[in-house]
């Protein structure tokens, strides 16, 4: 497994591992506590795993959260996915840098997303599984999300859009997030 730095989102790293294939199928490690510490990431901050299964044309984001914001291990576990992260952190020497990737189930490669990073994906086929290994405990009360369609960020996202929820058809502009006190708290 190897962690790369992403130029873009300061102390964000994309782990690729190295999927061992035969005529059954394939085995592929997901996570290793020891790349994780080499990359500066502590391995024991993780509290909770999730999964979230979409549709293709789904956008599920953007999302961070507010308070002392929430660090994030995403893999696309089945499927494919159009992954983006964009820096939020005022302090960060990348603010308001963004990134993307495709992230599939084939390559079992992981994201990590530091804390007061926005995130969001598009699911590119049917279904799209993405595993999460999360920092904090959720709580609704700082949950922020930003525009997925926001004309400043100006996100390519490669398929029609099918589906939102509510939170993400409702969400504000970038602007006004940075404007709150949202953000800046993350």
């Amino acid at each position: 497994m190897r962690a790369s730095p992403v130029p873009a989102v300061a102390g964000a790293y994309l782990f690729e591992p190295t999927p061992h294939a035969d005529e059954r199928g394939f085995f592929s490690r997901t996570f290793d506590r020891d790349v994780a510490r080499s990359a500066g990431i502590d391995p024991d901050a993780f509290v909770q795993d999730s999964v979230s299964r979409s549709h293709r044309g789904v956008v599920r984001g953007l999302h961070l959260r507010s308070g002392a914001g929430e660090a994030k291990l995403v893999r696309c576990s089945f499927g494919e996915v159009f992954d983006v992260i964009v820096d939020l952190r005022p302090d960060s020497p990348t603010f308001l840098g963004q990134a993307s990737f495709r992230l599939s189930g084939e390559t079992q490669a992981s994201l990590y997303i530091p804390a007061g990073c926005a995130h969001g994906f598009q699911a590119l086929s049917e279904p799209a599984d993405v595993s999460y290994r999360i920092d904090r405990a959720h709580d609704p009360a700082e949950d922020v999300t930003i525009a997925f369609d926001d004309p400043e960020l100006g996100i390519p996202w490669p398929v029609p859009v099918t589906l939102l929820s509510e939170r993400d058809r409702t969400a504000p502009r970038l602007a006004e997030v940075l404007a709150g006190t949202t953000a800046r708290e993350g």
